[in-house]
């Protein structure tokens, strides 16, 4: 039993010395003459046993940093090469073409749950053309709209006055005035106009334009509409603290006015089936259909995450168009209001694909040649100093 139990304190000393790496072979040496001097096989075993268990921590520890070490070495590289992948690249430089993926993306998941949760077939058609115009208008806005977006104030001021007018002519339900007749297609005027009102005021604020907000705030207050009156207070509030003006200041005053006159007037709407209330009744259908249908809510706001790598005369218009369609998505989330793009309703998706089309960043911008990027004025006219205001080709 003695030789036995010796051999084994010998055969665990050498598993322990080989674990040890070369620069530590005197601690073999060392522990093998200790071992020899035990006259003790319990005391020689248990020795044994403690060198094998402290070289297996070493050996552990040597193991984890290199892993580490290998790890942050493929991570490095791995951004490295991101870095360097052309379509990822293109895709994030531009917003346009990147909202234009996340408004398909989020029109098919809520068509997806509509087909899911048995919604007449004319719903799934009404949003499916929807989505044709609004990529058309993309399409067109890329290739022709002036390259200064020149008169954008007086623009502002035509949609206001628009959505003044369809307060006082437009479809009523309930106490509410928001809705204009196309045939059998009752649009929502807001939801079309006022993202790409929001859009072309922070790319462009001037006194024209601000006067064109003021007007769109007593137009939702008039209606009334307290989810489209907090969506423009949102987006006014985001170019807000994208660039402070005393003309923005003047805009989102007159909002959070609004707002808060829709605030205390009656909002007595119940909610439409496939409508309202989607975000939660989708859940009802199948949870993953839920989840579907959250996931393509959040693709709204995409768009606006590039803001930060965008410079100064880019962030305030991404800034403002994620306020304003972050803000529309709590709206449904909080009342009976349109859930947009997931839910029926071609309004919020013409609005959003239009407002799309006008965000800055885009392919020409982010595609151009060696030369035209280092020249940071060739694509603002001859002052390189002036505000980016070219509505971009599109890729």
């Amino acid at each position: 039993m003695s030789r036995l139990v010796h051999r084994l304190a010998s055969r665990m000393l050498a598993a322990a010395s080989a674990l040890l790496p070369s620069r530590l072979s005197p601690w073999a040496r060392a522990m093998e003459r200790e071992l020899a001097e035990i006259p003790d096989d319990g005391a020689a075993l248990m020795f044994a046993a403690g060198c094998l268990r402290a070289v297996l921590g070493l050996a552990i520890a040597a193991r984890l940093r290199s892993i580490g070490a290998a790890a942050r070495a493929m991570l490095l590289a791995t951004a490295s090469s991101t870095r360097r992948l052309p379509t990822m690249t293109r895709i994030s430089a531009r917003p346009r073409l990147l909202g234009l993926i996340c408004g398909a993306c989020a029109v098919a998941m809520g068509m997806a749950y509509m087909l899911a949760a048995g919604a007449p077939p004319r719903y799934l058609l009404v949003n499916l053309l929807a989505l044709v115009l609004g990529a058309t208008a993309w399409l067109a806005l890329g290739r022709t709209a002036s390259s200064r977006l020149a008169g954008a104030g007086f623009l502002v001021v035509a949609l206001a006055l628009a959505l003044l007018l369809t307060s006082f002519f437009g479809l009523a339900a309930d106490g509410a005035s928001r809705w204009v007749s196309v045939g059998p297609v009752a649009l929502q005027v807001s939801l079309i106009v006022l993202p790409v009102m929001l859009v072309l005021y922070a790319r462009r604020p001037d006194a024209i334009g601000t006067a064109g907000m003021i007007v769109a705030a007593l137009a939702l207050a008039v209606q009334p509409d307290r989810a489209m009156a907090g969506v423009l207070a949102a987006g006014l509030l985001a170019l807000l603290c994208a660039a402070p003006s005393r003309l923005a200041l003047t805009a989102a005053v007159a909002a959070l006015l609004a707002f808060g006159f829709t605030l205390v007037m009656p909002d007595a709407l119940p909610a439409t089936p496939y409508v309202d209330r989607v975000l939660f009744t989708a859940f009802d259908v199948h949870p993953l259909v839920g989840v579907a249908v959250l996931t393509g809510a959040a693709l709204l706001a995409v768009p606006c995450l590039v803001a930060a790598s965008k410079g100064a005369a880019e962030r305030p218009a991404l800034l403002a168009f994620g306020g304003c369609w972050l803000s529309v998505v709590v709206a449904a989330a909080l009342g009976n209001y349109p859930t947009p793009l997931v839910g029926y309703g071609g309004s919020a998706v013409l609005g959003y694909l239009l407002s799309v089309a006008l965000l800055p960043g885009g392919a020409r911008q982010a595609g151009g040649s060696a030369a035209t990027r280092a020249r940071p004025g060739a694509d603002r006219g001859s002052d390189p100093t002036a505000p980016e205001l070219r509505v971009a080709q599109p890729a």
